[in-house]
């Protein structure tokens, strides 16, 4: 067979990156998601590697974002762009870590962010000033979104999302489409970064937003793999005994 007789999406990638997702995956389906992610990514083989370990197939096409209606009024389509999961594992936070923490960690190691956050994202600025009446507000984080065509506003929380972190949101956004938004560029978009989300909570808020937003969790750590593969090995091992002495009520 010659090389052109081959299927397209095989040569969207290279043979290296081939050989790291017919190692890791562990369906069709996953293996075809990454070779068109690190295609669209442009994607290393240790850039890859760490995609597949951090489960960003999983994380992209979940179906539980948690995504205001105008993102998905302004951006149909876009979801496939957003993680709902990001992992932070490269900063290396205390256990009692306090927001500058954060924020000064994700400025340190800026590359490995925007890897975990998109490629598609150009870094703008730092508590980014915005004028809101007579004071100024400071966004944590400002990016430009080459696929969107728009102005990216990041927020950094180490506490859970309270319902308080969309208003602020809205404002900003607001701010930045007024003074800073270019004619030819699309509506700003926001995403706010909690350690923990209420899903019902994030979703009975963001109904009521005019503003694109959405709602992300971040872990600072990555469960090895060794251990959930013994966790599982220990669950199935209760489901058996369990099953053996009617623990489980089957009713």
């Amino acid at each position: 067979m010659s090389f052109t007789a081959l299927p397209t999406i095989l040569t969207l990638t290279t043979f290296s990156n081939h050989l790291e997702i017919l190692n890791r995956t562990h369906s069709y389906q996953e293996a075809i998601f990454y070779m068109l992610y690190a295609a669209q990514q442009q994607l290393t083989t240790k850039e890859l590697r760490r995609s597949i370990v951090t489960q960003t197939y999983g994380s992209i096409m979940s179906k539980e974002k948690q995504f205001t209606p105008a993102m998905l009024s302004q951006y149909p389509g876009a979801s496939f762009l957003f993680k709902d999961r990001l992992i932070l594992d490269f900063l290396n936070l205390p256990s009692d870590f306090i927001e500058p923490q954060l924020h000064g960690g994700i400025l340190e190691n800026m590359k490995d962010f925007i890897l975990e956050l998109g490629k598609d994202y150009v870094f703008i600025g730092s508590e980014y000033p915005v004028k809101v009446g007579g004071s100024t507000k400071r966004i944590d984080l400002l990016f430009y979104n080459r696929a969107l065509h728009c102005l990216t506003a990041v927020e950094l929380k180490a506490v859970d999302f309270q319902a308080e972190f969309v208003s602020k949101m809205d404002m900003y956004l607001e701010a930045l489409d007024r003074d800073v938004k270019k004619a030819d560029e699309n509506p700003s978009i926001g995403i706010i970064l909690c350690p923990s989300i209420d899903k019902t909570m994030a979703e009975y808020t963001l109904s009521r937003s005019l503003s694109p937003t959405m709602v992300s969790e971040y872990q600072r750590k990555l469960i090895p793999r060794d251990i959930l593969v013994k966790s599982l090995h220990d669950y199935c091992r209760f489901l058996d005994q369990a099953t053996e002495g009617n623990i489980i009520d089957n009713q």
